[in-house]
């Protein structure tokens, strides 16, 4: 359950629903490899608030009676439209109540520290008010957290897109590998370096912060404010589970 994030926005791959692969599709490869019976269903769609999330998914994924649930939503609404962390918190407790009540195994995430990231690094307070929210639920409803925060390789540049609001496929997989670790679960996954990256001067880390600003944030924050009400809900990745196909 989820929005661009767990979509797999930012890591390309022609042969996955949507276009995109991600952490979730990568940790769906892992534990298929270890039961044979596997389903994977992932219900994210790109941009949605976190009330939204919940509306169009949390019945749906109650259907498919899961064993495993990640649920990552609010991030949209803590960026761009500066949302009072704690009433997303007191939403997103309720629902998470209701997955718990199935049975299932629920794993939330923490925002990510966007650190000194223009625009984005303003956010930073909000985020971590809402992370402790987020850590205390799932510590109420026996939740396993996926700590986006404390993952410090996160804090390097080539783990992101170059539009700096979602992960590389370097991050994906890092991520990945960081949620079957919080889950116990043994993996493939092996850490990937960084290459090193020589140092830029302060001129051009500026001119960079501008043409990031001119070329991803405004297109995407002016496709926001255009978003035509009476335009087509984009269709969830995978709607329905089925077994998963190794990359």
């Amino acid at each position: 359950m989820g929005d661009s994030f767990t979509a797999g926005m930012g890591d390309p791959e022609p042969l996955s629903p949507g276009g995109m692969r991600g952490w979730a599709d990568r940790i769906a490869e892992e534990l298929s490899e270890r039961r044979a019976e596997f389903a994977y269903a992932n219900l994210a769609v790109s941009g949605l608030l976190l009330r939204e999330i919940l509306d169009r998914q949390l019945g749906p994924a109650i259907a498919l009676k899961p064993d495993l649930v990640t649920l990552s939503a609010g991030g949209n609404d803590l960026v761009f439209h500066r949302s009072d962390p704690d009433r997303l918190a007191a939403a997103l407790d309720a629902a998470v109540g209701m997955l718990s009540a199935t049975g299932a195994t629920i794993v939330l995430f923490t925002g990510p520290d966007w650190g000194d990231t223009p625009l984005l690094g303003h956010n930073r307070g909000r985020v971590a008010v809402f992370n402790e929210n987020i850590r205390t639920i799932a510590a109420r409803h026996h939740g396993v957290i996926a700590d986006l925060w404390s993952l410090r390789q996160l804090s390097d540049p080539q783990m992101w897109d170059p539009d700096r609001l979602h992960f590389s496929p370097m991050g994906h997989h890092t991520i990945a590998a960081m949620v079957l670790e919080s889950l116990s679960v043994p993996h493939s996954l092996r850490p990937l370096e960084p290459k090193p990256m020589p140092p830029g001067t302060w001129r051009e880390s500026k001119a960079g912060d501008l043409a990031w600003f001119n070329n991803y944030l405004l297109p995407w924050m002016l496709s926001r404010v255009r978003k035509r009400s009476d335009a087509p809900p984009l269709l969830p990745k995978r709607p329905d589970p089925g077994p998963v196909a190794g990359l």
